[in-house]
């Protein structure tokens, strides 16, 4: 595939998964089989927040030929449960199957607050890979973790990283809602800063509209 043209460099905006008959044909054009989905979806889009690595890790080949199906210069936020971290090394082996396309690894956090933990994780990964930590338990809030630079802490706009990870998952976003957020997303661009920025699926074919039409205002 040819490569795709970002309507603003560093500015990664798709949403959280792909394959949804439901989004057919208000996204995907009506010919368009389940297959074909992920190739139409990365023509449209420059990102995807892949989920299902969260609950069950697809084998090698799988991530190859998701790889193939995007074009060069898209990326993928693959998803880890902190639970399942005794298998972090083969969770990267297989990741890194992407190749360029590979992107930050959402690391879900749902226990209490634990240095050790977060120390063990961020160990537990190469450290040129990008890691954006999503702490789900309430002893996390308020809590800004000292990361290194290849490390973030989902929707905190702050930072030393180079990236930054946001989840919009409170729907419905209307034109004033995106304005804001292409505000807030601009100059984090403007200064270098890639952003990943996922909106939440829904059966109907909403999310990758906010998507576009976040990249437009970006633009």
């Amino acid at each position: 595939m040819t490569a795709i043209k970002p309507s603003l460099a560093g500015a990664y905006v798709g949403t959280s998964g792909w394959s949804y008959p439901s989004w057919r044909p208000g996204f995907y054009p009506p010919e368009v089989k389940p297959p074909g989905f992920l190739r139409s979806y990365s023509e449209r889009l420059p990102s995807v927040e892949l989920n299902s690595t969260g609950y069950r890790l697809p084998a090698e080949d799988q991530f190859r030929r998701w790889a193939e199906q995007t074009p060069t210069g898209f990326q993928f936020a693959v998803k880890l449960n902190a639970f399942r971290l005794g298998a972090a090394g083969t969770f990267e082996e297989r990741v890194r199957q992407l190749g360029d396309r590979l992107g930050p690894i959402r690391v879900l956090v749902g226990s209490a607050r634990d240095e050790g933990l977060l120390t063990l994780i961020l160990g537990s990964f190469d450290p040129e890979l990008r890691l954006a930590f999503d702490f789900r338990h309430e002893s996390w809030n308020g809590v800004r973790p000292d990361l290194p630079p290849n490390a973030v802490r989902v929707n905190d706009l702050e930072g030393g990283a180079s990236f930054r990870y946001l989840r919009l998952r409170e729907p419905p976003y209307n034109k004033a809602a995106l304005a804001g957020w292409a505000e807030r997303i601009r100059p984090l661009l403007a200064d270098g800063i890639d952003v990943y920025c996922f909106f939440k699926h829904e059966e109907e074919p909403q999310a990758p509209r906010y998507a576009e039409r976040l990249l437009e205002l970006l633009s």
